[in-house]
């Protein structure tokens, strides 16, 4: 509890002392006089000024924001001599500058964020799939347990190499927004042959981009080897025999190539509600025998299943994916385009109902999931930084009033028209602005709530 919250705290306060440091920095360059830097809102509980004329950097009890105050004759009376100083007198390319920097400055952030986990390096599982979901996008296309995923392309001509289960869950991902049917180049485990499938996607519903999606693509767990882990004194397991290292050839006559099949073997064990002795093959030590395994009876969400008390298969096989200083930089502005898109178009999938608005996530999703990423090590937390930080620069690109990008909306009316938008439509837009805006945190707290009591 106390690394998830010193995570999420850590999270705000970075991304939002760069979101407004990117206003702050512009504004000065521009010589716009900034009267305070706050972090957080309400009371202060720290300040540090200079002199009396200089920026006060104050940070606030309620950390969920921040502001740049500048001086503005429209906010205040300014004296004549400081006019010039007033953002409101600057020319459009300076104020529209002033304010694109804030976005702005997230994007970059989350690039720089992006190229750091890729030069540290992160352990991810390697691209051997487990058993595709029957009937699944994946069966039908002809992958096999054991498949390594070596390659993917939009087009059968320009190919990209995979490193890890997670950068192919990424390419899936985004040809399901896309509606694009996706190429695998993929071989056996050891590598050796080779072979073109198309994963046809392009009618692949994806309301909710969750596990849920991936395994109705078939694409589930790594492959794991139908080698016996950790064997539980007392169990069934233990008593029909079974060892830790044993590897499990076949059950009741069936081959088992991959650890999923002995699961799901187990637990339909109990489909009768009472236990089955069941036969094993197994390999020990380069001697095959056979071993008669009785499951145990238990109630698991309301289904009666087997159960044996042993860890079926080994961990996946991991990688380190890593990149050098200019591919790790090249890959870092890269994913930050396509993450910019991916969020783009969930945005507005949500807008005319083709994706859920379980989607949106709060406050409570984001600590969640900085304590998870922590507890996953440097570079995972960085990217979860980065994805948070790409998500804060896309949301206030948005065209709504509050928002940085309603602003610039503003200033792309007063260039086309020569004329800034009067008081009275700024007042109206502001408060359809504000009415969305408290929509769109009632339904991200909402959906929070929900996913903590399991309604989601």
């Amino acid at each position: 509890m106390i690394t998830t919250l010193l995570a999420f705290l850590v999270t705000l306060g970075v991304l939002i002392v760069i979101h407004e440091y990117g206003h702050y920095r512009v504004a000065v360059a521009c010589g716009v006089k900034v009267l305070r830097f706050s972090v957080g809102f309400g009371r202060v509980l720290w300040r540090r000024q200079r002199s009396a004329d200089s920026t006060e950097f104050v940070v606030c009890a309620l950390p969920l924001g921040g502001y740049v105050r500048m001086l503005d004759s429209r906010e205040g009376t300014v004296p004549p001599d400081q006019l010039h100083l007033a953002f409101d007198r600057k020319p459009l390319r300076q104020r529209t500058a002033i304010v694109a920097a804030r976005p702005a400055a997230n994007l970059l952030l989350a690039v720089l964020l992006y190229a750091l986990a890729n030069w540290w390096g992160v352990e991810e599982p390697k691209s051997v799939m487990g058993p595709p979901v029957a009937g699944s996008v994946a069966e039908r296309a002809g992958l096999r347990a054991g498949d390594w995923v070596r390659a993917v392309s939009d087009d059968g001509v320009q190919w990209q190499d995979i490193r890890s289960l997670t950068e192919l869950r990424w390419e899936v991902t985004r040809a399901v927004l896309d509606r694009e049917n996706l190429q695998l180049m993929v071989s056996d485990r050891d590598g050796h042959g080779s072979r073109r499938l198309t994963l046809e996607l392009d009618r692949v519903e994806a309301k909710d981009l969750d596990a849920a999606l991936m395994r109705r693509i078939g694409l589930g767990s790594p492959f794991s080897e139908p080698v016996i882990g950790e064997v539980r004194a007392g169990g069934p397991a233990a008593s029909a025999g079974l060892r830790t290292g044993d590897r499990v050839l076949s059950i009741d006559g069936e081959p088992i190539v991959e650890a999923t099949r002995i699961r799901e073997l187990i637990r339909a064990s109990g489909a009768g509600g009472q236990a089955r002795p069941m036969v094993w093959r197994v390999e020990r030590e380069g001697r095959s025998m056979e071993l008669t395994v009785t499951p145990a009876i238990v109630v698991d969400g309301g289904q009666r299943i087997g159960r044996v008390e042993m860890v079926p298969g080994r961990p996946a096989e991991l990688v380190t994916v890593s990149h050098g200083p200019f591919e790790g930089l090249a890959k870092a502005a890269r994913k930050t385009w396509e993450m910019s898109t991916l969020t783009l178009s969930m945005l507005g999938k949500m807008l005319v109902g083709e994706a859920s608005l379980k989607n949106l996530s709060g406050p409570i999703t984001i600590a969640d999931y900085a304590g998870q990423s922590v507890k996953l090590g440097l570079a995972y937390y960085l990217g979860f930084l980065a994805v948070v930080s790409v998500s804060l620069g896309v949301l206030n690109l948005l065209p709504l009033p509050m928002l940085d990008g309603g602003h610039l909306m503003y200033y792309l009316f007063e260039g086309v028209t020569g004329r800034p938008v009067s008081e009275l439509w700024l007042e109206r837009l502001q408060r359809g602005g504000v009415a969305i805006m408290l929509m769109m945190m009632s339904l991200a707290l909402y959906n929070d709530v929900a996913r903590l009591l399991g309604l989601h």
